[in-house]
């Protein structure tokens, strides 16, 4: 990876892209300390690490680097982009328009969804903003977090969140087109490495003075986690394919041998994001109601409680299921195989094959569900073994960092490649 971003530096092209990059994610981190107006971001803070760390918000304000707890003009950050993606993403299963756009529609078509998804953003920020605000008067009587409440004060805190979390949507897209790509990813990576300072460096500080062995095995535990995500977000299952022989004039086409990739790990991070979100809901409820303090809500609703994990982990196997079944028809892949003279050795084309590459996406899937339990789940298991509740940067976290790490040097050495053809072409 470095030596990607080494050679990468030294290519003038590439170098204003990574500089526009760094750039734009400087300015997103100053507008992630801004406070929203009549918002005391001090009282804000203090109130969430004692009654919202372990419900769904958590969860947001990793995703927003601290933002969120702070009450800041970028607190909703890329959220609802993503919660507009993914909606858009189901529709377009269900909505048969959505899906000619998404297929048939060419350039036309995704420019269209593009759109679509904007303004759906906007919609969810809004609804968002609305509930943050909410919140913030929930909490007022007993925290004094809104420094005026009144209508006029409401509104400017509601579309402060809207349109910071509207101009982080426009701040990603540049990325995309004027950076290295990926912007929405990029500003979700540089979210999370900015919690690595208090989600990783002050606990294991803490348990330094106490159990030093225990630092150094949690090191050497991190560091054989992240290699086992890059291996597990490299591997794929290839099914050997191979293509009849047809003769088209005097010519003869086909009869290459090839093989069909599927991820092991197809559906990303989006199982673990689905069953936080559902297995964080009761205990958000009791956030919102103001009933943290209840035997229920520490022994089965906090996110640090055995029965949360065993719940959280059952949810993340069936999201992936569910999730791999949206992203993979094998009815589909066996037609188009069909109609195109392919077939697998061994099954015949049509309903045979897609069973075939059915069981096969079953068994994959079983695999990828598990290792993305087991990742989730273990900084749960590791705070409750350590008897550090500050130990809050979860499994999550490290896949995103390393799935777009690995994304961005794959996209910088693509980059470079095609410069480099070019040149030949040149020359």
């Amino acid at each position: 990876m470095l030596t990607t971003l080494r050679n990468a530096w030294k290519i003038p092209e590439l170098r204003r892209k990574l500089l526009f990059t760094l750039l734009i994610i400087l300015l997103y981190r100053i507008g992630n300390v801004i406070p929203v107006p009549f918002v005391d971001a001090k009282l804000m803070s203090e109130m969430f690490n004692a009654n919202l760390k372990n419900t769904i918000f958590g969860f947001l304000d990793m995703m927003s680097g601290s933002a969120f707890s702070q009450a800041t003009i970028f607190a909703l950050s890329i959220q609802p982009y993503i919660n507009a993606s993914i909606i858009i993403q189901l529709l377009t299963i269900a909505i048969p328009y959505l899906e000619r756009l998404s297929k048939e529609g060419g350039e036309d078509g995704k420019k269209k969804i593009t759109k679509i998804t904007r303004i759906t953003t906007v919609a969810i920020a809004l609804l968002m903003g609305f509930a943050y605000f909410y919140m913030l008067r929930s909490y007022n009587a007993q925290y004094g977090l809104l420094i005026e409440s009144n209508v006029l004060s409401a509104i400017v805190i509601i579309l402060s969140f809207t349109a910071g979390s509207t101009l982080v949507m426009w701040l990603g897209e540049q990325i995309t087109e004027y950076g290295i790509g990926n912007g929405i990813s990029m500003i979700l990576f540089a979210n999370i490495i900015a919690r690595i300072p208090t989600g990783i460096i002050k606990p294991m500080v803490d348990l330094l003075w106490k159990q030093w062995y225990w630092v150094l095995a949690l090191i050497i535990g991190m560091l054989a986690i992240i290699v086992f995500i890059v291996f597990v977000s490299q591997a794929e299952r290839r099914i050997p394919v191979q293509y009849a022989k047809r003769v088209v004039g005097r010519k003869v086409y086909g009869g290459q041998n090839t093989h069909l990739p599927i991820k092991v790990n197809m559906s990303g991070v989006m199982p673990i994001i689905f069953a936080q979100s559902i297995a964080s809901l009761p205990a958000t409820i009791c956030a919102f109601i103001n009933k943290t303090d209840t035997w229920v809500y520490k022994n089965v609703f906090s996110s640090t409680s055995a029965i949360y994990a065993v719940i959280y982990l059952l949810l993340i196997i069936g999201f992936s299921y569910f999730y791999a079944t949206i992203q993979y028809n094998p009815v589909e892949v066996a037609n188009n195989l069909k109609k195109n003279g392919g077939f697998i050795p061994g099954f015949r084309p049509g309903r045979p094959t897609s069973d075939f590459i059915r069981k096969v996406i079953n068994k994959i899937t079983l695999f990828g569900a598990i290792y993305l339990g087991i990742i989730a789940v273990l900084p749960i298991v590791l705070g409750a073994v350590l008897q550090n509740s500050s130990f809050s940067f979860g499994g999550t976290s490290v896949i995103i960092i390393v799935s777009v790490a690995l994304e961005t040097v794959t996209a910088i050495e693509a980059q470079m490649m095609m410069r480099n053809y070019s040149g030949f072409l040149e020359k």
